[in-house]
């Protein structure tokens, strides 16, 4: 089952701060690494995060069982480069026909694995720790996004852990009708487009239902909105964004300051 509910412990330090701050931090701490393709930078940005996540409460079991499908993306990148790879320069570990391994290719595969991770565990993070509500109210009240936008983002994602439970009722209301697809390969894919498609319509039948359902409760009035929930923006938090960015930035010095640092461009 899908599941996008805060699960650090809310008396945490770095939990309590401001979720715009946290959401600023993550992409002022993550973006930096989009410049780099070497392997160094991302693994310093990945021992940093790791090493301030309990002071966001969360533990690192729960991060794993959060983290796990980026595995499935760090086997896909690698099995891309070892097969498509045009620079095939170094020394060759593997040469089995077509599939020719060397120490290039699996350096860039190292750094692309290490980036797509130290990327992505800052939003996961933030997304562990924050309450879906207090995040559309700091966007509205701190960040000054469109009420309309925020709380339509707010209802969508209310309903991501839906998806779960729908899809397995879809796929067990088959299988009381006899339609399995056994072994067969083919089968298993038609059957795999044709729940995904079942669902698809679902969510936006479901979804015109619940815009319908908001409109006609004024959350579109264009009139002034009052804040039930206040979401202060104190001193921390900027300090918070602060040392994100310097970190960052400390990250990618020590991979020029190594000669390792391989930029995205030029």
């Amino acid at each position: 089952m899908i599941d996008f509910e805060p699960v650090a412990r809310p008396d945490a330090p770095l939990a309590r701060r401001n979720p715009v701050a946290k959401l600023a931090a993550a992409l002022l701490f993550a973006f930096p690494l989009l410049a780099t393709l070497d392997p160094v930078a991302p693994a310093i940005a990945i021992a940093i995060e790791l090493a301030v996540l309990p002071l966001f409460g969360v533990r690192y079991r729960v991060l794993f069982r959060r983290v796990w499908p980026l595995l499935a993306a760090a086997v896909g990148v690698l099995v891309t480069l070892v097969l498509f790879a045009a620079d095939r320069s170094g020394r060759v570990l593997l040469d089995a026909g077509p599939v020719v391994v060397t120490s290039a290719v699996l350096l860039t595969a190292l750094g692309l694995v290490l980036r797509l991770f130290a990327v992505a565990l800052p939003g996961v993070i933030v997304f562990a720790t924050t309450d879906p509500t207090d995040l559309a109210d700091a966007l509205v009240q701190n960040a000054r996004a469109p009420a309309r936008f925020a709380i339509g983002a707010l209802a969508a994602f209310r309903l991501l852990p839906l998806l779960g439970q729908e899809w397995q009722m879809i796929v067990m209301a088959r299988r009381a009708r006899g339609v399995e697809a056994g072994r067969n390969p083919v089968a298993k894919l038609r059957l795999f487009v044709s729940t995904a498609f079942t669902l698809l319509v679902g969510a936006i039948r479901r979804g015109t239902r619940l815009a319908v359902a908001m409109d006609a409760r004024g959350f579109d009035a264009g009139v002034p909105r009052t804040v039930a929930r206040r979401q202060y923006f104190g001193a921390a938090d900027w300090l918070l964004m602060v040392v994100a960015a310097t970190l960052a930035a400390a990250a990618l010095g020590v991979s020029v300051a190594l000669g390792t640092f391989r930029p995205l461009i030029g």
